[in-house]
């Protein structure tokens, strides 16, 4: 096979994989927060196509994701050790799972937890919600091959 036709094949496959991907149901997991964040979020993912599920608690997120496929969670740091152990916990079962984290305060030491914990991204609050649409893009394009968020 000469390589112009394994390239050519390699795009028809990578071009049906993403086709595959836009058609697939994308659901994200957020924290419920007390202020306007999650009809916020719906601003972004209504026009996509994307369910937004919400949490409060890390028993709530763990049985939202036994349930349903959960693409991505979006954990606000209400308190460090809340929200850490709340990913700690959904990596016992779901390793594999994208976390983001939303901080009022980031510094070294979260850093540097969120990065032993495989965390995706750490966003700054409070949130623009563009950086927050562009991590989200570049995560589903590397994790799902989707460009869903562009």
């Amino acid at each position: 096979m000469n390589i112009r036709r394994f390239c050519g094949e390699r795009r028809k496959e990578k071009k049906m994989v993403s086709m595959l991907s836009e058609t697939s149901e994308f659901n994200v997991l957020a924290s419920g927060a007390n202020w306007a964040w999650p009809e916020a979020l719906r601003r972004i993912f209504r026009p996509r196509d994307v369910n937004l599920l919400v949490a409060d608690k890390a028993n709530e997120f763990l049985e939202v994701i036994r349930r349903r496929r959960i693409h991505t969670a979006i954990i606000d740091m209400d308190s460090e050790a809340a929200s850490l152990a709340t990913v700690k916990i959904i990596r016992i079962d779901y390793p594999l799972l994208p976390c983001i984290l939303l901080t009022g305060r980031s510094c070294k030491v979260l850093l540097s937890k969120a990065l032993e914990l495989n965390v995706f991204s750490v966003i700054d609050k409070p949130v623009d919600m563009e950086v927050l649409r562009e991590r989200l893009y570049r995560l589903f394009l590397k994790r799902y091959d989707s460009n869903v968020f562009e």
